[in-house]
């Protein structure tokens, strides 16, 4: 959330291509030109391109109008059900207009109408697929929802490029928050471990005051957004939404019953903890032998490092402006992390894999993160995540936008789907390994029932899955199951599931 105020001084208008399949969406394009001309701010700085208002004499529905995409800072994309008519390729003007406004390293933000995908044309569908991890991306119902949309993502543009002057949330005054809402045991915790952590120069003792001042979470003489959240007595008294949502499922798809959900509220630091917790509690691990190794030494399918980070970084970019909350889903075969907000629109998902500038959406959090040492280095949490995937020989983390939540996910073993497919593997082997890693085994006699084969077949096809080190064989004769080989070219992990 960014708290705005307009200033006189003049600019050229920005220009945006409006583009959607005209036919079934002329009510929702025409309400954008009229929703910009009409609002106050809106219409100082923006205006719109859109095909119905060029006079019928210059209207040439053969030409796609591909040079007003170049001459646009923003394209438009309303996406609906319909893909619209096809050239001798096959591609639809919008398709074409999209594609040209890539080309040409536009600012592009699509409103995605309706929940419903099954209505949707295939291509349609897969134009949204592929532009949603590069997009600012969002959805609407009716043409109210559009509206709300649109404002939200065009003053987060003016924004984002300065053109308007705006105050970061965390350092907003908390609205109704005293220094009595501030909690002197949280701080005196913080001083002694940033004293330790990063040698930051504050004395044992120091008043909380004075300690909110040296880390810039006052304004005047009210703590900011920043402060409660971070040293807050009861911070969801201000900031209901300010919380981590975490389930857990045994499969790989949302389903209920819910086997454990829990909410976790109180400062950031609590938060961080109780939710890094709760993932590591659902997640495989590796029991030593109690007379040869300490129990410290236990290791876990993912290390807990690489769910620890990308909890904190949740909390540091989360768009604390949104009513949604943090949400970590832990399913069979993966850790999903999802935050409200957007990467910011100078950084690609290539860039998280490699050294890169960061801009935390939240600097003042960010900072005392780092202080108390939950953040290593900023800007280099995505690469921590890496690494610490591929130490345990798991694939790389994947980094997404999903409308307005971007969602990180943690894979927890290296047969992805991609891989999978690569495999080789006959249909029935491809069922048998699906099961697995949603039921965590599989006997002979399930696999069976599974692919309707017979039991020397299905014999033959867990001998092979065992001898590509797919699956481990585990116990003998009758009494034998079959589990994943969760780590590529490694001992497995033991199946107990933590509790």
């Amino acid at each position: 959330m960014t708290m705005i105020t307009t200033t006189s001084r003049t600019m050229a208008t920005i220009r945006i291509f409006v583009s959607g399949v005209q036919k079934e969406l002329k009510a929702e394009r025409v309400a954008v030109r009229d929703y910009i001309r009409a609002d106050p701010l809106l219409k100082r700085y923006f205006e719109t391109f859109l095909f119905e208002d060029l006079p019928a004499l210059d209207r040439k529905p053969d030409e796609l109008y591909l040079n007003e995409v170049d001459a646009c800072t923003i394209y438009l994309g309303i996406f609906g059900n319909e893909y619209g008519s096809e050239n001798e390729r096959g591609i639809s003007p919008t398709e074409l207009e999209f594609d040209r406004a890539t080309e040409k390293s536009k600012y592009r933000l699509i409103l995605v109408k309706g929940k419903d995908e099954i209505k949707r044309h295939p291509k349609m569908q897969n134009l949204i697929n592929r532009a949603t991890p590069h997009v600012v991306r969002r959805r609407f119902i009716n043409r109210e929802g559009l509206k709300k949309e649109l404002l939200n993502a065009l003053v987060q543009f003016l924004c984002d490029k300065k053109i308007i002057p705006s105050t970061p949330f965390d350092e907003y005054p908390c609205t109704g928050a005293t220094l009595k809402d501030i909690s002197d045991e949280k701080i005196a915790w913080f001083i002694p471990v940033a004293r330790k952590e990063r040698k930051y120069p504050l004395t044992i003792g120091t008043p909380t005051e004075r300690v909110l001042e040296k880390l810039e979470l006052m304004e005047g003489t009210k703590p900011n957004n920043a402060a409660i959240l971070l040293f807050g007595l009861t911070p969801q008294k201000f900031l209901p939404s300010a919380e981590i949502k975490c389930l857990h499922f045994h499969g790989t798809v949302i389903a209920k019953p819910i086997p454990s959900h829990q909410v976790f509220t109180g400062s950031v630091f609590d938060q961080v903890d109780q939710a890094t917790d709760f993932v590591m509690s659902k997640l495989y691990r590796r029991v030593p032998p109690r007379d040869t190794t300490p129990v410290s030494d236990t290791e876990y399918e993912i290390p807990k490092e690489v769910i620890n980070e990308a909890i904190v970084n949740a909390i540091a970019h989360r768009d604390y402006s949104s009513q949604a909350s943090v949400q970590v889903y832990v399913f069979s075969d993966r850790v999903e992390v999802r935050n409200p907000g957007e990467l910011p629109r100078d950084l690609t998902f290539e860039n998280l894999k490699v050294q890169h500038n960061s801009r935390p959406r939240n600097l003042r959090i960010a900072r005392v993160l780092f202080l108390a040492h939950y953040i290593e280095t900023i800007g280099y949490g995505t690469l921590q995540m890496i690494d610490g995937c591929k130490a345990v020989g798991l694939p790389e983390p994947d980094f997404a936008q999903s409308g307005g939540e971007f969602v990180v996910t943690i894979w927890r073993d290296w047969l992805t789907d991609s891989i999978i497919a690569g495999l080789g593997l006959n249909e029935r082997q491809k069922k048998i390994i699906v099961f697995v890693k949603s039921n965590a085994r599989i006997s002979n006699t399930e696999c069976q029932n599974l692919t309707g084969a017979t039991r020397k077949t299905t014999s033959r096809d867990l001998e092979d899955l065992v001898n590509a080190g797919l699956l481990i064989r585990v116990g003998e004769r009758r009494g034998a199951h079959y589990v994943l080989s969760r780590v590529k070219n490694k001992e497995p992990v033991r199946e107990d599931f933590t509790s």
